[in-house]
């Protein structure tokens, strides 16, 4: 697998927005007051709505369940179950080094 998208996390989407915009001339896709997705920055991201959180690693997997076995196999806490969003499905989970990060598929 490899990493496919960035997801950072805002209290005030707006305000990033307007700062990424700014200082990195990034665009974005509106999905809402919860969602912004960042375009032209170089790799897929977006901005999610809620208390800040280290940016989240996005790796993306043809066989969704095949990458949950082996990320639990491999000794890795699953923090969010597999769960769809417009777009495709996914889970989160954290390896045992304590970082979050995050499986999808378009399936």
């Amino acid at each position: 697998m490899r990493i496919d998208y960035l997801e950072f996390t805002s209290p005030d989407i707006s305000a990033s927005k307007a700062f990424f915009a700014h200082a990195f001339g990034w665009e974005f896709k509106d999905y809402g007051p919860e969602y912004q997705e960042i375009a032209n920055a170089g790799v897929s991201g977006g901005i999610a709505a809620g208390a800040f959180a280290a940016p989240l690693v996005i790796l993306k997997a043809d066989d969704l369940e095949a990458a949950l076995a082996r990320v639990s196999e491999a000794g890795a806490e699953i923090t969010k179950p597999i769960f769809s969003f417009p777009g495709g499905r996914r889970f989160q989970f954290r390896e045992p080094g304590g970082s979050e990060m995050a499986v999808w598929s378009e399936a």
